[in-house]
């Protein structure tokens, strides 16, 4: 008898996709909430010091208002709860320009609007910090981040014949996820719903349910689709509470939807970063050395420190180590995990210093990176569960043409424009993590459905594809007769869509719970099979109308004995306007290696998706703050600057065939951080091999090479 074709591994559409395209799918504020009224955020206008007075008559007494809630109202909240960032109105005090002062709740978005428009507030002002140009140099180290140190890089590098040393810098950014935070809160009695975009959903019940003073099971989260997050929608922000808080201080359904103005200093930023790289080498390119300095920014009483030196940990093979971070607390916002977090920033210093590396050894920095490979990981000596770092330069050299680039800069010209190639690579860590899932099936005759259950998110990156392709192999169904509902704190807990370990997390828990209901059948029968039947065989052949299971998933018990990650290698062709200095990226090439690939579409997408974002961190995005303020002048897509499709050339992505069967059972690893890594100094490599100008402060301008 002849197996049944896979569906997983193939380019499924998303089984979503007509629901998204035609307006169905409910997003946080689409969820149809009866009487809903709708609050709007009033922000500090200071950066530093202390609300003296906040007159809030005119503004109680405009039309449609129902509440004014500040600090002298709002109800005791626990500020350890976990929700980031502060700014929940328990304190007369201010930390950042921009912090939550404030709510009006009115019958209308434009009444709460214009209400709070009239409070006017009084501050004692207090000097703040807000120049990190002025106060880089005054940072500590961060409370949870050691330096680590192999050997000794002062003598290595004091003795080396080939050394780099030099600061790389990259810009505050922010996510601007297509849908910014927002969230309809209704209470029903002492249980609150809130509908939120959530990335972990737990999390945000958890953190929710801690810091309101509830239990979690008084707290349900529904987020069944995200418009986006890239980490911003991880850890919760005061705008969840703060809907839950007005909700039940009005006794009705809540609305509170963040601008994109308010995105700025309300859901966290990546920092600024200095990081000083040196490398030293002998002269047939070994390397000898690595030290990677971090300086950044933090809050004035919260601390997060994206690891920038993740990747030269485990990157290449070098005896003689330092990875240090210093911090400065500033009077800005928290901080937050941004795709790729410290990966991406961190490759971007990396893979430049070793391109620079390369040029003065005279050496391809393909071939200085094959140099190098690592055998196991160097950070803890653990083998790789697998490593792709080798095969995807190759073949990416192969797919992209590299030979054709020109070694020394300025040799490539068409017209007006120059021409140049760089390649970077870039790594990020792949795990799976405990969920649990129920599959229900049920029979109508010799007609079997099943329903997926778990409270998975998905980000828009195919999260419900990919499990219905899994539970539809797993089943022996087809992929139009498996239902996933996911998104909702009420279902079974699971992994957030954040880290890289979605899809992991996800499609082992339901490949477990269909072998599972597949077993528990079987058993039922009482009888014994020569071949394994399907779960869907066994509903008909034993007339079984309902049944269903429950899976609870972790790790193999060997998992942590390997070091597992993602792996990749970036080649970028720029062109460099002569007389403008303007750079197209007119051909990218992401080669991957991320274990099984579940859904070929969906994952090239993600990565394309994370290619585009990595092009606009090196050539257009910047978030500037006004240190006379502290406030951002960056405040929206008009002026902080995302790649269009107009800025983007030919994007290509292949995938490398791993069997990765040590990290967990199907071998998945992640790939939604991985596809920015690298990208950004790719780019910057190739700016220097068209033009000779290395550039080593983002966004690449075209100021800075003219």
């Amino acid at each position: 008898m002849q197996e049944k074709e896979k569906v997983t591994g193939t380019p499924v559409s998303r089984i979503d996709g007509i629901l998204k395209v035609t307006g169905k799918a409910d997003y946080s504020t689409d969820h149809p909430v009866k009487n809903v009224a709708y609050a709007v955020l009033f922000k500090s206008t200071i950066a530093a010091g202390r609300i003296k007075d906040i007159d809030t008559a005119a503004a109680e007494k405009s039309p449609g208002v129902l509440s004014v809630i500040t600090y002298k109202n709002a109800p005791k909240l626990n500020l350890k709860g976990g929700i980031r960032g502060g700014s929940m109105l328990q304190s007369p005090d201010v930390e950042f320009f921009g912090q939550h002062i404030g709510l009006v709740v009115a019958e209308t978005f434009e009444q709460a609007r214009h209400a709070a428009d009239l409070i006017v507030v009084d501050y004692e002002k207090k000097e703040a910090k807000t120049d990190f140009e002025k106060l880089h140099q005054q940072g500590a180290k961060p409370k949870d981040k050691e330096d680590e140190k192999r050997g000794d890089v002062k003598a290595a590098l004091d003795s080396a014949e080939f050394k780099v040393e030099e600061t790389y810098a990259t810009p505050i950014y922010h996510h601007h996820p297509l849908e910014p935070h927002a969230t309809i809160a209704e209470w029903q009695g002492e249980n609150v719903i809130l509908y939120n975009s959530s990335q972990i959903i737990n999390g945000a019940q958890n953190a929710a349910a801690s810091t309101l003073n509830l239990k979690p099971e008084n707290v349900r989260i529904i987020s069944p689709y995200i418009g986006g997050g890239f980490g911003s929608k991880g850890g919760q922000w005061g705008n969840l509470v703060l809907a839950a808080v007005a909700a039940k201080m009005v006794n009705r359904p809540v609305k509170l939807a963040l601008t994109r103005q308010q995105m700025v200093n309300s859901v966290g930023l990546r920092q600024r970063n200095y990081q000083k790289v040196a490398l030293s080498a002998t002269k047939d390119g070994k390397l000898a050395s690595l030290s990677h300095e971090i300086t950044t920014h933090s809050a004035i009483k919260e601390e997060f420190v994206e690891p920038c030196g993740d990747c030269s940990k485990v990157m290449y093979d070098v005896p003689n180590l330092l990875i240090s971070y210093r911090v400065v607390a500033m009077n800005m916002i928290l901080p937050t995990y941004t795709r790729g977090p410290g990966k991406s920033t961190g490759s971007f210093a990396l893979e430049s210093a070793m391109d620079e590396l390369a040029f003065k050894l005279n050496m391809d920095p393909i071939q200085l990176r094959i140099k190098n490979e690592p055998e196991r990981d160097p950070s803890n000596g653990k083998p790789w569960s697998s490593r792709t770092t080798v095969q995807c330069l190759q073949e990416g050299a192969k797919a992209f043409g590299w030979e054709k680039r020109k070694a020394q800069p300025r040799q490539n010209q068409l017209g007006n424009e120059l021409i140049g190639y760089g390649v970077a690579c870039g790594t990020y860590p792949a795990h799976q993590r405990p969920s649990s899932a129920i599959v229900k099936l049920k029979r109508d005759g010799e007609d079997v459905t099943a329903t997926i259950e778990l409270a998975a998110a998905d980000l828009g990156t195919g999260t419900y594809t990919i499990l219905a392709q899994t539970a539809a192999d797993s089943l022996d169904l087809p992929i139009d007769k498996i239902i996933v509902k996911i998104g909702d704190s009420d279902l079974p807990p699971a992994a957030g869509a954040v880290g890289s370990v979605g899809a992991t997390s996800y499609a082992n828990v339901v490949n477990d719970a269909c072998i599972k209901i597949t077993d528990e059948l079987i058993a039922r029968s009482g009888k014994q099979f020569f071949t394994r039947p399907t779960a869907a065989q066994l509903m008909v052949s034993e007339k079984v109308d309902n049944i269903q299971t429950r899976a609870d998933s972790k790790p193999p018990e060997n998992a942590e004995d390997y070091s597992s990650h993602s792996f990749n290698a970036n080649f970028a062709e720029v062109r460099v306007n002569i007389s403008t200095g303007m750079v197209k990226v007119s051909r990218f090439l992401a080669v991957t290696g991320a274990g099984k690939i579940l859904n070929p579409k969906t994952a090239r997408s993600q990565i394309i998706g994370g290619n585009v974002w990595g092009i606009g961190m090196a050539l257009t995005e910047e978030s500037v703050v006004d240190p006379r303020w502290g406030n951002f002048v960056t405040r929206s897509l008009g002026d902080y600057h995302v790649p269009a499709n107009l800025d983007i050339g030919t994007m290509e992505a292949i995938f490398i065939r791993e069997e990765d069967k040590f990290g967990n059972k199907l071998g998945v690893k992640g790939i939604g951080e991985v596809g920015i890594v690298g990208v950004a100094a790719a780019v910057a490599n190739a700016v220097f091999n068209a033009t000779g100008k290395r550039v080593r402060e983002l966004p690449i301008t075209p100021d800075k090479l003219l």
